[in-house]
């Protein structure tokens, strides 16, 4: 693929710099704010297990430079909608993601992934994908305690005289400061940075004021990993949840992860050359088939979602194009499985910048760009017309209801359901597709249930 063993080495290396954030950032979100959630350093070995494991699948099955792991908004919606949420157990949120991944291998499998596209239009999924940003983003900003719970008000700006919002702060500035200057690895030397400066704060004024996270120096660095997590999720979720809420659930979720990877997918095979001259991603099976399996893999580890990394572009920037940077990449991220007593040094603190960075990285949908078609051609087309009421109206409910409910299924129901209405008014009815109907009505009853006396 005109590459040499060297560069693919080298490649490997800096894909997996860019992206080993996620090292740090999965276990603080499963972890919850209140530190009642699952342990972080067996959150940690499943993180880097998943990584690694499905990431050397696809350099060895696909031959293509593609790196996966625990997908940002994914694990956002076990934590926030699905525990804190909904109400259920770790294992029936990670049932959940598992049953999630199955449907969407069943729908690779039988060749269905283009009626699946070609089933959500074109702004909705960017609304989708830009909800979910703003999701991570607000996550981030309450974490790193820049909006609270107001008094009079749902909400209020934070204490920005106290400590952990400064720490906040700075990671931020950092943060920013290096992807101005164009460096890749720009979020993880945010978190290290900011982690660093935070020790030192600690050990001198002995504050007690970060977490979760120690801000100490670890007594150990190193430590067998931890395996506890593997195999812990259940499928009684849908007697907690109800079959119909359950179902709808499943699909939101579906929809976030399957748009997101086609779109990293044939992005970042644009740049490494893998398109034809149709502008399609040949043998596009192979690698759907395994990130599929991943969000599996994922739930099963309960490491949320696995999903195929925007941040491959970095390996594949460097020359790297075949399935030896994939391979590297997920030894890296086996070999990194003792090192857990470090992640429990790291305070929310300095994890919240990069949610904050992510979740805006994620809003670059709206504007005019290249996008993925459902036979993975890459056109040109135009940002969001927010004043044309059609298009507008259901694109903003979505992408609103998402942080605002903390629930991303609300966002994706409630694009559903003001599209088709909006449509309807407007006399174009038959152009909706007839699934959208049925998802809508569906839908619908979600938002209406308590009303109707109904356990979806």
């Amino acid at each position: 693929m005109g590459s040499n063993i060297r560069t693919e080495l080298f490649a490997g290396l800096t894909t997996f710099i860019v992206m080993s954030y996620i090292i740090f950032v999965n276990p603080q979100i499963l972890h919850l704010p209140d530190g009642s959630g699952l342990p972080i350093a067996a959150t940690m070995t499943s993180t880097c297990l998943v990584a690694g494991v499905m990431t050397i699948i696809m350099g060895l099955y696909s031959n293509r430079a593609f790196a996966l792991a625990p997908g940002l908004g994914l694990n956002a919606i076990v934590a926030f909608t699905l525990v804190l949420g909904e109400g259920l157990t770790f294992p029936q949120a990670m049932g959940v993601i598992v049953a999630e991944g199955i449907l969407i291998t069943v729908l690779v499998l039988v060749g269905l992934r283009r009626y699946v596209m070609d089933l959500v239009p074109l702004e909705l999924k960017k609304a989708i994908s830009v909800g979910i940003g703003l999701f991570i983003l607000f996550i981030g900003l309450v974490n790193g305690g820049i909006v609270k719970t107001g008094a009079g008000t749902p909400l209020e700006l934070g204490n920005l005289r106290g400590l952990p919002v400064l720490m906040t702060a700075i990671g931020l500035v950092i943060t920013i400061a290096l992807l101005a200057r164009g460096h890749r690895a720009a979020i993880l030397i945010g978190i290290v940075a900011t982690t660093v400066i935070a020790i030192i704060l600690e050990k001198m004024l002995n504050t007690g004021q970060f977490g979760p996270g120690q801000a100490q120096v670890p007594t150990q660095w190193i430590d067998t990993p931890d395996f506890s997590l593997v195999g812990q999720f259940s499928f009684r979720f849908f007697s907690h949840m109800g079959i119909g809420v359950a179902i709808l659930t499943i699909l939101a979720i579906m929809m976030a992860d399957f748009f997101d990877t086609m779109g990293t997918m044939v992005g970042v095979g644009s740049q490494a050359g893998y398109l034809n001259e149709n502008g399609e991603l040949p043998d596009a099976q192979k690698p759907l088939l395994v990130d599929s399996v991943a969000a599996m893999a994922g739930g099963m580890v309960s490491s949320s979602s696995a999903t195929t990394y925007i941040e491959s572009a970095a390996g594949v920037g460097n020359g790297g194009r075949s399935g030896l940077v994939s391979v590297v990449v997920g030894v890296l991220f086996l070999l990194a499985m003792p090192f857990a007593p470090l992640v429990g040094v790291v305070p929310t603190q300095a994890t919240a910048p990069a949610l904050i960075v992510v979740g805006w990285m994620m809003t670059s949908v709206l504007s005019e760009r290249e996008e993925v078609t459902s036979d993975g051609r890459i056109v040109r087309s135009r940002g969001i017309d927010f004043g044309d009421i059609e298009v507008g109206l259901p694109v903003l409910a979505a992408m609103v209801m998402m942080p605002l409910t903390y629930n991303i299924t609300n966002g994706i129901g409630a694009g559903f359901v003001v599209w088709t209405l909006v449509k309807m008014f407007r006399g174009k009815a038959r152009e909706i597709h007839p699934m959208m109907y049925i998802i809508s009505l569906a839908f619908l009853i979600y938002f209406l249930r308590s009303f109707l006396g109904v356990h979806a």
